[in-house]
């Protein structure tokens, strides 16, 4: 395996397992008794960790966050630190790309290891391999720049930085564009064919020029003449909560509210994005609603934790923020993390036991931190 992702066994000192630490003692209890836990352990650790929140997180986890934001900024953020423990509050390719860019002696805990992404999941590192060997029998990868969204695997990112191509956000996929095609005349962009489309279309870039490569398919479904005509070469992947909304929620918004704005995350597919006011990193939707005069309300297609707490933050401000879907879009891997999770991390830290540390390969590390690199050449 290019990434290991292994769960420490929890022992004490003398090797004997700790049953007071052992997980299942923390899941059979409810989620505010969790609360002092969580504080005091805090305490005891102090600067020796340092707790990152990623947006999505629900309510009862960020509230203890060091620092909150996007996958990439809460990355940078711990890497700056010398705490010796990072524990990020998000999924794999996050915590993955924290252990990239960490100091040697930091180490990363995802507090539930089954906290992944389906989107990165898309695309695994042998039908990516699988498919640039095919664009290379087609004769294109010569001029072809791979490039992929930080929502992916250390090994995809590892695989871009390899040969050429760098990483990029939601916030600076456009500057990455055009980095690229500085730089070549074709993208291969992974593994989100959402945001590579709405940023290309909106450089400019007709959809007839853009193809969807599908890793199910031989030859990924597409004539060779379509490889060699098209600019942008689309992985077939999508964010399940993005995609969850519809043109008929924008069009419900016009109908029943016309006085509110409406701002989605470039993730959204295509026909949403055309229709919306504005498309937005969570970042960047934050940003526009902060800057908004007071009376402004905003219609929001992203994931529900967010819509909510903006809600809250932003209701005694006088602007209005609700979700564009009623039936709320939630990302279910990121509520994996829980209260208990997080308690149960800290408190074997405490015992001196380092629970779910997530290690990147030295190889995958150092190709996989190259593409990272890259992107800070990359205006937002």
């Amino acid at each position: 395996m290019s990434v290991l992702m292994e769960e420490v066994a929890v022992t004490s000192a003398t090797g004997a397992v700790q049953d007071s630490c052992s997980l299942d003692n923390y899941l059979s209890l409810p989620d505010h008794t969790m609360d002092e836990r969580i504080a005091a352990a805090r305490t005891i650790l102090g600067t020796d960790v340092v707790l990152l929140g990623h947006h999505y997180q629900r309510d009862e986890v960020i509230r203890f966050a060091d620092y909150t934001g996007d996958s990439y900024k809460l990355s940078k953020i711990a890497s700056q630190t010398d705490s010796k423990y990072m524990i990020f509050c998000g999924v794999h390719f996050m915590a993955e790309t924290a252990d990239v860019l960490a100091k040697p002696w930091q180490q990363v805990i995802l507090p539930d290891l089954n906290a992944g992404c389906s989107m990165a999941d898309m695309a695994e590192i042998g039908q990516v391999e699988n498919c640039w060997d095919s664009l290379d029998r087609a004769g294109i990868t010569d001029d072809l720049v791979p490039l992929t969204y930080m929502n992916s695997a250390a090994a995809i990112k590892a695989f871009c930085g390899e040969r050429g191509g760098l990483v990029c956000t939601s916030s600076n996929a456009r500057g990455a564009f055009e980095w690229a095609f500085a730089r070549g005349s074709k993208i291969l962009f992974l593994p989100d064919q959402h945001l590579g489309r709405n940023t290309a279309f909106a450089m400019g870039i007709p959809l007839s020029e853009m193809v969807v490569w599908d890793p199910y398919q031989i030859n990924g479904g597409l004539a060779p003449d379509r490889l060699r005509a098209a600019k942008v070469i689309l992985w077939k992947g999508h964010c399940s909560v993005h995609q969850r909304f519809l043109p008929e929620h924008v069009d419900r918004i016009r109908r029943e509210r016309p006085e509110m704005q409406v701002i989605v995350h470039p993730e959204c597919r295509w026909e949403v994005c055309q229709k919306a006011d504005a498309l937005g990193s969570t970042e960047r939707i934050i940003e526009v609603i902060e800057k908004a005069p007071e009376g402004s309300s905003f219609a929001v297609g992203t994931e529900i934790h967010l819509v909510n707490r903006m809600a809250k933050r932003f209701a005694p401000l006088g602007k209005e923020v609700i979700t564009l879907d009623d039936a709320g879009c939630l990302c279910t891997t990121m509520y994996r993390i829980s209260p208990q999770h997080l308690a149960w991390s800290l408190e074997n830290l405490i015992a001196g036991n380092v629970v779910n540390r997530i290690k990147v390969d030295e190889d995958v590390k150092h190709w996989a931190k190259v593409a990272l690199d890259r992107m800070l050449e990359v205006r937002a």
